[in-house]
């Protein structure tokens, strides 16, 4: 077999073991999921009318701020959902699979790659449930074309793969899964400081440059323009640069740790 026939077969098989742990062990994956619902519900029904008063004007319902929020939510959905792989790449690391895994004639990227497409394809999931979730209580796009609808899919899954790559590298950069999990924290915290509840203009003025010069925020702005067929300006250049560059960094962290010698 070739090299690439190899590292595909050696991913897929790496891959295969970790949706197998995601799907017996599922209750990191829904205690994660647990943040962004709740923060749907509670703003919605707690604040949704103050909310939609205060961003779109007097006579606005609930129904305004539900399709401002989603957007944001969506996004928080996967800086939530990816922790767990900063966790479970931090318990390979401590509990010495790994160790084993570099004695083995596997291709040794494919323990990284196994960890970055199944927490991937576990952050579109979540996002498609805690999107069915937003349609359930109102959301509704119809001003989004089947090519925006599209866009907004391609955003998701790129803005996935780019916080995956640092949640890897944090996972490889942490003592244990407790650490892993404490440091990946940035990711869930990060939402609520940008345009995902309320304008940036209405933010605190020496919390606006933390809000406005973060990747949330532009990748907030692209998703709800998508969604809702209104205008993105420059922050769709801005959500893909970012995307790009996160990847860059999470992959090269988490290689460099990965290939370092174990202590």
């Amino acid at each position: 077999m070739s090299a690439l026939s190899l590292a595909v077969r050696d991913s897929a098989t790496m891959l295969r073991r970790n949706l197998l742990h995601a799907r017996r062990y599922p209750s990191l994956t829904l205690n994660l999921l647990l943040t962004p619902v709740m923060l749907l519900l509670l703003f919605v029904y707690l604040f949704g009318d103050t909310m939609s008063a205060g961003i779109v004007g007097s006579g606005a319902d609930r129904s305004d701020y539900i399709a401002y929020v989603v957007p944001g939510i969506l996004l928080m959905t996967i800086g939530s959902t990816v922790i767990g792989a900063a966790v479970s790449v931090a318990t390979d690391m401590s509990e010495g699979i790994v160790a084993r895994f570099r004695t083995m004639a596997i291709h040794r990227g494919s323990v990284l790659i196994g960890h970055v497409i199944g927490s991937v394809l576990q952050s579109i999931a979540s996002v498609v449930l805690v999107g069915a979730i937003a349609v359930a209580i109102g959301f509704r796009s119809t001003d989004a074309t089947a090519l925006e609808w599209l866009a907004a899919f391609g955003l998701l899954v790129l803005f996935a793969l780019a916080l995956t790559w640092i949640a890897v590298g944090m996972g490889m950069a942490s003592p244990n899964a407790e650490a892993a999990s404490n440091s990946a924290m940035p990711l869930i915290l990060l939402p609520l400081i940008s345009s995902a509840f309320i304008p940036i203009d209405s933010i605190p003025g020496w919390f606006q440059p933390i809000a406005e010069y973060q990747p949330f925020t532009p990748a907030i702005e692209t998703l709800r323009g998508l969604l809702l067929g209104t205008e993105i300006g420059h922050n769709g250049w801005l959500a893909l640069g970012w995307s790009i560059v996160l990847t860059a960094l999470g992959y090269r962290w988490s290689t460099a740790s990965f290939k370092r010698d174990p202590k």
